[in-house]
């Protein structure tokens, strides 16, 4: 599938496995990411990359999986499938250890039964064979230690070796006070030798004590002697030790032989912890490398949408000193092949590289750095031209190596092949090894190869511009700053901007004025054409970003216009209704102040003084309510605020005939068009009012009966054949309003062709119809430009 097979190497997919390997837990899972090769089976891939989504999504988004303990379970079952064998005590652990997290695991996924389909195709209906468990148990401590009671012979023998032992340093430290006591120890305390408790005696001293020399000092100014009498001892303890092994063998291999039978389902333990573990891995790479899973599709095609080169990634993440800039490319049956062009170090190779890594990764069951709304196709053949091949043993060139692999893609190539070249046609004199490139891209893309193609040969991209199939990209330069940009441009060549990074690097100008001489006159005026045509990429990719970002922000206002316009909706009745309740209480308190005023100056009989505090006491309340009537009056603006302008869209009665309709379009001189029902009518601003929330649910609900027996009538075909201008156009016109109010997404018009007059009206009309956003022919097989179809939006 893969050829040349360093080819996996060069695009860099050794390097995704190893840094795959790194996340394995087992060694059993690092050699399951060491056989990880691209499959050809959609069904088997699309499986793969399922699992490895959800357990993304399970590490994100859920509890921890219990992965604490996982152990080779194999080979321990190999070992105790043996008739006679054992295992030991240390085994026996590690299984136990790894059944108690194989068991949490099943459960773990039981209680989310239907939450991981996929993930749950892993266990195959394995059992909790919970019997091993609980013999191993009865036999291990939780340290892993064979348990003194294990059996009744092994704990009598353990009780009796403990009590031995404690008779035999009883005695031996008598020995050694006494020989202390008498002078005969050299300096130290008990010590080990050959596994036996001795006394350190002086050499001249070592025939006064009765006993076994077990071993001496470097100097020989020491002895070590086991006591005669503690010798004995010492060997019932042995005996007793030896016997205690036989019996903790006995257990050992009882306890094998029961665990025998269940060897089977000990190793699809085994393969379970090794698949988990595996794709755990693969999980957590994708965490790392911000992976997501693209849409699978039948088709061997490509359209990556903000996919990113994983490596590089990666030490953008590490370094934090740059990024790196995502790729959009799209290769399918109209664009088989992506030639691209441009200056040295501008990212071509990168760009062919990542296309090649991710469809490595993709058919490897591993998710890719890319938008999920990518695509991806599976390719039967991945062939990859990069770098130098040159052999002195097989007497390759360079050339040589690239024509040999040319040799193999021309014949071996199919719909189904991917091809990745770099540098293409390189490697002998431009002046045959461009035609020859060509010719080797021409076959190719008779066989409907798909792939991406890297040159600096002006006949390629001249060929690739006229040539079906063939699609001119180039990577983006700002000759500016002579500094590359790593975007991906598709449709038109690239320059090498030869003479501008040379200028830049400091050649002199006498040099490069001597080379602009001995180049073609024609070569120059098409390097200079795409120089200037990449200057005015970037200025158009500039102002869409800057256009973009005009749009983001004419949406937020919108959406926070709308947002208070529909608060004022629903306050507006009550804040009419509590300024009305103010008034009123307003009104009544002034009635009541100036009935009380004038009570207190005719009680005080018109005095000078009093009847002045009387008049700053009144003063003082009416600034009071003045307040309040300021307040009610802006409510009032407010409301009224809201009542004026209008909008598209607005639903509104006309004062005069209280029809109801829908603003569809407003005029520059304060007049609106308005719909109502099938008809359409053009009234002043200030004739209609605009209605409430409810009330244009009630005339939505009204007048949508009427649209919805419209629509269900409705045909979206008018056939103006043969009829006079004007007849047309204004059939056209009732069939295209109706369109517009039922909300129907296009109109199908038959004009005929002829000499194309009424064509040529009919679209010089549709071109003025405010809601028409576009117009195209049928297709050629379908009437051609005998038929136009307008699109409504």
């Amino acid at each position: 599938m893969i050829y040349p097979q360093n080819a996996i190497e060069k695009l860099g997919f050794t390097e995704i496995r190893e840094l795959v390997k790194e996340k394995c837990l087992s060694e059993a899972g690092r050699q399951m990411v060491d056989k990880i090769q691209p499959q050809v089976k959609a069904d088997q891939i699309d499986r793969f990359l399922k699992q490895t989504n959800e357990f993304k999504n399970l590490l994100t988004h859920d509890a921890p999986l219990p992965v604490d303990h996982i152990y080779a379970i194999k080979p321990l079952a190999e070992k105790a499938k043996v008739e006679g064998a054992f295992l030991s005590e240390e085994e026996f652990y590690r299984i136990l250890l790894s059944l108690r997290t194989v068991y949490a695991i099943i459960r773990y996924f039981n209680e989310r039964e239907g939450q991981y389909a996929h993930l749950e195709l892993l266990f195959e209906h394995l059992p909790i064979e919970k019997a091993i468990v609980r013999s191993i148990e009865l036999v291990l401590d939780d340290r892993g230690r064979l348990k003194d009671n294990a059996s009744r012979l092994l704990l009598d023998l353990t009780q009796q070796i403990t009590k031995s032992e404690q008779e035999a340093r009883k005695r031996l430290d008598s020995v050694f006070k006494q020989a202390q006591a008498q002078g005969w120890t050299a300096d130290g305390n008990l010590t080990i030798r050959d596994g036996r408790m001795c006394i350190p005696i002086l050499a001249e001293n070592k025939r006064k004590l009765k006993g076994l020399i077990h071993d001496e000092s470097a100097t020989g100014q020491t002895a070590y002697i086991e006591p005669e009498e503690v010798f004995h001892l010492n060997n019932k303890v042995r005996d007793l030790e030896f016997e205690r092994r036989r019996e903790v063998i006995r257990i050992l291999t009882d306890l094998t032989s029961e665990l025998r039978p269940h060897v089977p389902l000990l190793l699809a333990y085994h393969g379970l912890l090794t698949k988990l573990d595996f794709v755990r891995a693969k999980a957590l790479f994708a965490i790392d490398i911000q992976a997501n899973m693209p849409i699978l599709t039948k088709d061997a095609g490509i359209n990556l949408v903000q996919a990113k080169h994983p490596l590089l990634l990666l030490n953008a993440i590490r370094d934090k000193s740059h990024t790196v800039v995502p790729l959009n490319i799209k290769i399918d049956d109209t664009d088989r092949i992506i030639l691209v062009s441009g200056p040295n170090a501008g990212g071509k190779s990168v760009c062919m590289k990542t296309v090649g890594l991710l469809q490595l990764m993709l058919q490897s069951g591993l998710l890719i750095p890319a938008d999920d709304t990518s695509s991806m196709g599976v390719f039967k053949q991945i062939f990859a031209d990069i770098g130098d091949d040159q052999s002195i043993e097989s007497d390759l060139s360079t050339y040589s190596a690239h024509l040999s692999k040319m040799k193999h893609f021309s014949t071996f190539a199919n719909a189904r092949t991917l091809i990745l070249i770099d540098e293409f046609g390189t490697g002998t004199d431009p002046q045959f090894g461009g035609p020859i490139a060509e010719a080797v891209l021409e076959q190719l893309n008779k066989k409907q190869v798909r792939g991406v193609v890297t040159t600096h040969y002006s006949n390629l991209k001249l060929f690739a511009s006229h040539t079906d199939g063939l699609e001119n990209a180039s990577m983006l330069f700002d000759n500016t700053q002579m500094k590359p940009l790593y975007i991906l441009q598709v449709g038109k060549p690239g320059s090498s901007y030869a003479f501008e990074i040379a200028q830049k690097i400091g050649l002199s100008k006498e040099i490069l004025e001597s080379a602009k001489t001995k180049i073609g006159v024609q070569q120059k005026k098409v390097d200079t054409l795409l120089v200037d045509l990449e200057r005015d990429k970037k200025e158009v990719l500039d102002t869409k970003f800057a256009v973009t970002k005009h749009e983001k922000e004419l949406i937020e206002l919108k959406a926070k216009y709308e947002s208070l316009q529909a608060y004022i909706e629903e306050n507006k009745k009550e804040i009419l209704k509590k300024a009305k309740e103010e008034a009123k209480v307003i009104l009544k308190d002034a009635n009541r102040l100036v009935e009380n005023t004038i009570s207190e100056i005719r009680s005080v009989k018109a005095d000078k003084e009093k009847t002045k505090a009387i008049r700053s006491k009144l003063n003082q309340t009416l600034d009071q309510h003045s307040v309040a009537t300021t307040k009610l009056k802006e409510a009032k603006a407010l409301v009224k605020k809201e009542s004026e302008g209008f909008e598209v869209g607005d639903w509104i009665r006309i004062d005069d005939s209280s029809s109801e309709g829908e603003i569809i379009e407003v005029t520059k001189n304060n007049s609106l068009i308005v719909a109502l029902g099938e008809l359409r009518t053009v009234v002043k601003a200030n004739r209609v009012t605009k209605l409430r929330s409810k009330e244009k649910s009630k005339a939505i609900k009204r007048i949508g009966g009427v649209s919805t027996t419209s629509a269900a009538d409705f045909h979206p075909e008018v056939d103006v054949r043969g009829m006079r201008t004007d007849d047309a156009l204004h059939k056209i016109e009732l069939v295209l309003d109706r369109a517009v109010m039922i909300g129907y997404p296009s109109l199908k018009i038959v004009h005929g062709k002829g000499d194309g007059i009424l064509r040529k009206f009919v679209r010089d009309y549709l071109r003025k119809y405010n809601h028409v956003s576009r117009f195209e022919d049928e297709h050629a097989d379908r009437g051609g430009d005998g038929i136009t179809y307008a699109y409504i939006g």
